[in-house]
């Protein structure tokens, strides 16, 4: 697939609980892509530190060795692992005040889509198949829908083609 490697679709690393799959994520992909003036970019817009913008995905074993601030003090990532989930697809709870209160409306969005769609895939594939499955269709999605070149989550022009998405 155009974008992105089999081994980051299989990564659990990158597999958000909170459905907002990191391999989508501009910062992991300024990250992955050594992209500097992209990270300066997404940097200025999040409001953080060029140096500090980088994440290799928000499920890492502790210590994480790269963890973007904001996910390492996610609520979301914090609930899930002391429920010893994979996801909040695992949870009944789900969408829980947490996901309600996220701070970003579109994440809001995209965890109410995503959530239940990997919920459905685990349900039919199991865990590991399922997931994968979920994260493959998390890339299908972000594309430029005039040149096929793979996006970021959120954003506004293809940087390939510079067309708005």
């Amino acid at each position: 697939m155009k974008g992105w490697k089999e081994e980051e679709i299989r990564d659990r690393r990158l597999m958000a609980p909170c459905g907002l799959y990191c391999g989508a994520c501009g910062v992991y992909i300024a990250t992955r892509d050594g992209n500097t003036k992209f990270r300066d970019i997404l940097a200025a817009l999040y409001g953080s530190k060029p140096e500090e913008t980088a994440c290799r995905g928000c499920m890492q074993e502790e210590p994480a060795e790269c963890l973007y601030g904001f996910c390492r003090s996610c609520p979301i990532r914090d609930c899930v692992r002391g429920k010893g989930f994979k996801g909040c697809h695992a949870c009944a709870d789900f969408p829980c005040g947490l996901i309600e209160s996220f701070i970003l409306p579109v994440g809001r969005r995209v965890m109410k889509r995503a959530v239940p769609r990997r919920r459905e895939l685990v349900a039919e594939h199991g865990e590991e198949k399922g997931s994968e499955a979920w994260a493959r269709s998390e890339c299908d999605r972000y594309h430029c829908p005039s040149c096929g070149h793979p996006l970021f989550r959120g954003a506004l022009t293809c940087r390939a083609c510079k067309r708005e998405v």
